[in-house]
């Protein structure tokens, strides 16, 4: 038979060959269909192992789970045969035991059959050498009665081998246990179980390894036919995609192989880069690269967005290796031309920092009311995050708190610099500046807006203002200057520099933005500190208009005081020592609630009342009285006036006082309180103690009484008082406060009031007071007995002339005879008076001091008489107008049982009064008349 002839080259011979190549192309492991055949091979032939590890695995688990069972059930059998527990107790268990065990073992097919006492020495065993020696096991839970199975290995022909034991206790009738049975048996071998089966494995792994392979032939001729189509010029076409791509993205890409050789450059990489022709298979090095991008690209680091500048542009480079996406190791390199966009962050960072910038000065300027701090502060913001140096100059108006006058002339004052190199020559601090016409700060000025000299050593008319000091300034690298007006409410309040130097940029147009900006930020801190400065000078101004200004000076002590408003504002703190008949003299602190000028002007009204209400010699407790029903009142006024809207801000409904009245002659002292606090006595000792003055509650309540107390102050003994500003403050409450006056007081006993003013000023008294405080100090005097001279007065008009015969002696005594004449007419008339119209007893008393003659006459009665001038017809009414025509001073005072008349001469230069022998005598026979009370 004949094979058809066919000529090499004819059709099926081409397509055996080509599809003999084919079937080696896709079975080269390099071909998917080759790795899919060699990964489904390996698959099949992990199975076949895996199942026959697994028949080895279940064919040991089976031979050891046989063995335990045979164990367990001949030992069972063996331990519950008749007799086996007599035999055990018997004399000699080994001769009966042994012979029947062997049997058994050879009837069971097990490898032992060992019986033993409690002890585990051996009965019977194969081996009869081990006869009599203890058993080797685990025997423990079967003399509790347990059943025990173990797999231990056991010496045999051959080697070692595992043996599964079982050990069961051996009970005789009565159910002890009496001694212990164990069965054995070796784990036999499965080797011809596994042959039995292994045919069978290893033919279904041959079915399933020719199952893979017509399995990777089906799928070799699916990918044939899916690739079929797929000719050249589609892969050509997919390739000028791919390479179009490529070259038209505007992000440049390398790819350098392991040894850092420039394997493809697309067309933007070689524009960023700057890269010639012919740079394929050529070293990084050689590239003409930036020495900073050549390291980057040899490093051989996966880097992320690095910026790196190359020529005049910034690149962001990212590098990542192929190894895991290639065939061979390497890298991809990206770059992207950021230079725009670094533009604009850069914009948008410095715009960041100033809106930063301007929050901050929102923050930090106008912390305070103070002109000159809240100047410091802009200084403090513009430098260095704006500026590198900042002054600030102020109007004196603005300066010392006063309406600016926009047509004043332009003189300012340096408020403040910023910290600046040593010997620049800035204006300093407290300087008066007027600078001159055309110069940017008058530009400025005149202009109301800001004037920007980027480059100072250009401009002129900033040279012309002060040649010698402009150029030091530009010996210190300053080159830049924004002046800027600070602008406030329509008025401009003075002007505000920065200048730049070194290495620092020029100002620009936007930086004038942010200056004007900044600049009215800090005029409207800046106008309110001023309007604050104002407004608290005035309220000072009050209220040191409505204090005392000096204290008299008064025979019967000697003062000091301190007063010092509180910064945040002035309060309604007051003091006052007032002179009364007597020889007396009143003492009063008080503070009024709240603060500002409602607070001073009312405590005006308080000082006033309260010296109204000490003309009329009432006691303390009385004063306070009266005083209560003032505050009332005010408060009353106030609320109907509608101010209620203002005490909602600054409530003055209530004040405190202590008033004290101090006796010469006695040495008393009376003191009454409403809610203030007690005073300190110092006494010559130097015993400093607090007086218990009776609590009352503060002025304004209304309707509550207030008590006094009394006090006898020695000789020198201080009388301290003061207002709550002094003791209490926010850092220290006022039992601290207290311990602290009194320890300072006792360190100044024997010192001058001033002293002890001083020393308490300087030690409690708080630095920076938020409260007003007001101090008084009084070193007691006494009136010698000598200066003092009192009779008892009959009632009777005879008794008249010889008091007054012994009051002219006692004036000669004293020396003032001049006065003697005036004085006997004022005594006639006053006890004259008392006899006819007041009631016994009748007293008269001459105080002499050295500025000073009082005359006091007392009687019991309360009748008080009044001045009145008697007209032609009238026969009396004269008296009292001849006294007062004599005397400087006459009053009367109210006394416990009765009242007194008194009058004062005064020894020294005084208030006009004319003396009896000035009188003619027709106008005194005219005026003198004894029925005049």
């Amino acid at each position: 038979m004949k094979l058809p002839f066919r000529r090499p080259g004819t059709r099926p011979e081409r397509q055996s060959a080509r599809s003999g190549g084919q079937w080696r192309s896709l079975l080269r492991l390099r071909s998917a269909a080759g790795q899919v055949f060699v990964l489904q091979v390996g698959l099949v032939l992990l199975l076949v192992a895996a199942a026959v590890t697994a028949q080895v695995v279940q064919a040991r688990q089976d031979a050891t789970s046989r063995a335990r069972e045979k164990s367990v059930a001949v030992a069972q059998a063996f331990a519950h045969a008749p007799g086996v527990a007599d035999a055990i107790q018997g004399p000699d268990p080994a001769k009966v035991l042994q012979p029947r065990a062997e049997a058994a073992r050879k009837d069971a097919g097990v490898d032992f059959i060992v019986l033993m006492n409690r002890k585990g020495i051996r009965f019977t065993q194969p081996d009869p050498s081990l006869i009599g020696k203890k058993f080797v096991g685990t025997i423990e839970p079967s003399l509790r009665g347990r059943t025990t199975v173990e797999r231990v290995t056991g010496p045999r022909t051959g080697g070692d081998i595992h043996v599964v034991q079982a050990v069961v206790p051996v009970r005789d009738s009565d159910g002890r246990i009496v001694g212990l049975a164990s069965a054995g048996l070796a784990i036999r071998s499965v080797t011809g179980m596994i042959n039995q089966q292994l045919p069978i494995i290893l033919g279904a792994g041959a079915a399933a390894l020719i199952a893979v392979t017509a399995g990777t032939a089906l799928i070799s001729r699916r990918l044939l036919r899916q690739t079929h189509g797929l000719g050249p010029a589609e892969m050509t076409r997919m390739y000028e995609h791919h390479d179009a791509v490529l070259h038209a993205v505007r992000e440049g890409v390398l790819i350098l192989d392991s040894e850092r050789r420039l394997l493809l450059a697309n067309d933007e990489a070689r524009r960023l880069l700057a890269l010639p022709t012919g740079t394929e298979r050529r070293h990084v090095t050689e590239l003409g690269l930036d020495e900073g991008m050549a390291q980057l690209l040899t490093s051989g680091e996966a880097v992320t967005d690095e910026v790196r500048l190359s020529g005049n542009l910034l690149l962001a480079v990212n590098i990542r290796p192929t190894a895991p996406h290639g065939d061979e190791p390497g890298s991809v390199v990206t770059l992207r031309d950021t230079t725009e966009l670094s533009a604009v962050s850069g914009r948008a960072q410095v715009a960041r920092e100033r809106l930063k910038l301007l929050y901050e000065s929102g923050v930090r300027i106008g912390t305070t009311l103070d002109v000159a701090r809240t100047a410091t502060e802009l200084a403090e913001v513009a430098v260095p995050g704006f500026a590198d140096l900042a002054a600030v100059d102020l109007l004196d108006e603005v300066v010392r708190g006063q309406e600016p006058d926009s047509q004043a002339q332009r003189r300012v004052r340096r408020v403040t610099v910023s910290d600046r190199p040593e010997g620049m020559p800035l204006y300093e601090v407290g300087e008066v500046i007027t600078f001159r016409a055309g110069s940017p700060q008058a530009r400025a000025l005149e202009a109301e807006q800001a004037v920007l000299e980027p480059d100072l050593h250009r401009a002129e008319a900033w040279l012309r203002h002060d040649p010698d000091r402009a150029r030091r300034t530009l010996e210190y690298g300053v080159h830049s200057l924004i002046t800027v007006p600070l602008r406030a409410r329509g008025v401009v309040l003075g002007i505000a520099h920065f200048w730049r130097s070194g290495d620092s940029p020029a100002f620009d147009e936007d930086d004038v933005s942010f200056s004007e900006e900044l600049a009215a930020r800090a005029a409207v801190a800046i106008d309110n500190a001023r309007r604050y400065t104002r407004e608290h000078a005035m309220a000072v101004t009050l209220q040191r208009s409505l204090l005392p200004r000096g204290l008299p000076e008064h025979s019967a002590l000697e003062a000091a005081w301190r007063y010092v408003p509180a910064e945040a504002g002035v309060g309604g703190d007051w003091f006052d020592v007032i002179p009364l008949s007597g020889a007396r003299v009143a003492l009063v602190v008080g503070d009024v609630v709240g603060h500002g000028l409602h607070a001073a002007a009312t405590m005006g009204r308080l000082r006033t009342a309260v010296h109204n209400f000490s003309s009329l010699d009432l006691p303390p407790d009385e004063v306070l009285a009266h005083l209560d029903e003032l505050v009332v009142r005010i408060d009353d006024e106030d609320s109907s006036a509608g101010l209620a809207s203002v005490r909602q801000y600054q409530e003055v409904a209530g004040a405190t006082c202590l008033y004290a009245i101090y006796d010469p002659v006695t040495g008393s002292c009376t003191l009454a309180r409403a809610g203030h606090h007690c005073p300190a006595v110092v006494y010559p000792d130097g015993t400093v103690s607090y007086a218990d003055v009776p609590a009352s509650p503060p002025l304004g309540l209304g309707g509550h009484p207030f008590e006094t107390t009394e006090l006898r102050l020695p000789e020198g003994a201080h009388l301290v008082l003061y207002t709550d500003g002094l003791v209490e403050t926010r850092d220290r409450d006022i039992d601290t406060g207290l311990e602290i006056l009194r320890e300072t007081l006792e360190g100044t006993a024997g010192s001058s009031p001033e002293e002890t003013a001083r020393a308490v000023a300087d030690t409690v008294m708080p630095a920076h007071p938020s409260d007003d405080v007001a101090l008084l100090v009084a070193r007691a005097r006494r009136l010698d007995l000598g200066q003092v001279a009192e009779w008892q007065v009959p009632p009777d008009p005879a008794a008249v002339a010889p008091v007054r015969t012994e009051c002219a002696a006692r004036l000669r005594e004293w020396g003032l005879e001049e006065i003697g004449h005036t004085t006997e007419l004022i005594l006639s008339e006053l006890i004259t008076n008392a006899i006819r119209y007041g009631r016994p007893p009748i007293q008269v008393r001459l105080l002499h001091d050295d500025d000073s003659l009082i005359c006091e006459v007392s009687d019991g009665s309360g009748t008080s008489p009044h001045l009145r001038r008697a007209s032609t017809m009238d026969e009396g009414g004269r008296g009292l107008f001849l006294v007062a025509q004599f005397a400087q001073r006459w009053g009367t005072r109210y006394i416990p049982g009765g009242k007194v008349i008194w009058t004062e001469q005064y020894l020294r230069a005084g208030p006009s009064a004319r003396a009896a022998e000035q009188l003619t005598t027709d106008a005194l026979l005219d005026q003198f008349d004894d029925t005049g009370w």
